[in-house]
C-alpha cells in the first residue's frame, strides 16, 4: 500500500507541475513568438491530459475483484497508458509538427529576433520543475503501467527541454532556423514516446508472459514439493501491474488419497507464491502418466 501511495503521489506531483508549466509557457510564447515555446506548451498540455487519465486509472486499478473481473482491475493502467499513447501520437505530435514544419521554410530574420533571454529562463525553470516528479517517481521500487507511462513522459519532457534549450541558444546566436527545427524535433520525440507506450502496453493487454526466468522459477518451486513427480502445461500471464496469474498441472502417485492430493496442491501453491511472488496460482492435480 505504501508503494501505491507513492505512485499516486508521483502522478499528482507530475500533474501539478504540468499545469503550472502549461500556463507559463503559453504566456511566454505570446510574449516572444518563439515556436519552441509553443511546442513545449502543447507537449505539456498533452502531459496534463495524460497524467490526469493515468491518475484516475491508478485509483481504478485498486478496485478489488468482482463478478466481471476475477483478477481485479489492474489492467486499467495498461488501458490508460494505451489511450495516453494514442493522445500523444494522433493529436499532440501532429499538432506540434503542423505548427513547426512550415517554419522550416519561413524562418525569422534579424528584425524579428525574439526575446531569447525570457525563453531561456522559462526553459530552465521548466527543466527544474519536471525534475521534481521525475526523481520522486524514479525512487518508487515497484512501478505499474501508469507510473511507467508517467516516467517515460517525464524523460521525454527533459529530452525535449534539452532540444529546445539548444534551439534557443542557436536562435540567440543568429541561427533563426533553429526555432522551427527544434520544434520539429520535439514533435518527433512526442510521437516516438507515444509509439513506445502503445507497443509496450498492447503486449500486456493481449496476455504478456512474465518470461522464461519466471517460468523456470515456478517449475523449480513446484518440483521441490514432496509428492510432486512431474509438472506440465505451465502457463503464466500478467493480469495487472506486477500481478501474475499462473496455472500448472502437477503429477502425483496413482492411488494417492484425495486429502493428501489436496495437501500437496496447497503446498505447491504456497511454495510457488513464496518463491516467485505469484498472486494467482491455479494447481491441477493429475495421476502420474495421466
Amino acid at each position: 500500500m505504501a508503494e501505491s501511495g507513492r505512485e499516486t503521489r508521483g502522478l499528482v506531483v507530475a500533474l501539478t507541475s504540468y499545469l503550472i508549466l502549461v500556463v507559463v509557457q503559453f504566456v511566454a510564447y505570446s510574449m516572444t513568438g518563439m515556436l519552441v515555446l509553443l511546442a513545449q506548451a502543447l507537449e505539456m498540455l498533452s502531459d496534463v491530459l495524460i497524467s490526469g487519465f493515468l491518475l484516475l486509472s491508478a485509483f481504478w486499478s485498486r478496485k478489488p475483484p468482482d463478478e466481471f473481473h476475477a483478477f481485479g482491475h489492474g489492467r486499467a493502467q495498461n488501458v490508460a497508458a494505451l489511450v495516453s499513447a494514442t493522445i500523444l501520437i494522433t493529436f499532440m505530435s501532429v499538432e506540434t509538427l503542423r505548427e513547426s514544419i512550415p517554419g522550416l521554410f519561413h524562418t525569422l530574420d534579424a528584425a524579428e529576433s525574439p526575446n531569447t533571454t525570457l525563453a531561456l529562463i522559462i526553459i530552465l525553470i521548466g527543466m527544474a520543475v519536471v525534475a521534481i516528479p521525475l526523481v520522486d517517481i524514479w525512487r518508487v521500487k515497484s512501478k505499474g503501467a501508469s507510473i511507467k507511462a508517467q516516467l517515460i513522459a517525464l524523460f521525454k519532457d527533459e529530452a525535449a527541454y534539452i532540444v529546445v534549450l539548444i534551439g534557443v541558444i542557436l536562435v540567440a546566436r543568429g541561427y533563426y532556423w533553429a526555432d522551427a527545427a527544434a520544434s520539429t524535433v520535439v514533435g518527433i520525440l512526442i510521437a516516438f514516446s507515444g509509439i513506445y507506450l502503445f507497443r509496450d502496453n498492447v503486449h500486456y493487454l493481449v496476455g504478456k508472459t512474465p518470461g522464461n526466468q519466471f517460468i523456470e522459477k515456478v517449475s523449480t518451486a513446484a518440483r521441490s514439493v514432496e509428492g510432486v513427480l512431474n509438472i506440465h502445461d505451465l502457463k503464466a500471464e500478467y493480469v495487472g501491474p506486477n500481478i501474475i496469474h499462473a496455472g500448472l498441472h502437477i503429477e502425483i502417485a496413482r492411488g494417492t488419497l484425495v486429502e493428501d492430493a489436496d495437501r500437496i496442491a496447497h503446498d505447491v501453491e504456497k511454495r510457488v507464491s513464496q518463491e516467485t511472488g505469484c498472486q494467482h496460482c491455479i494447481i491441477h492435480v493429475d495421476p502420474v502418466g495421466g
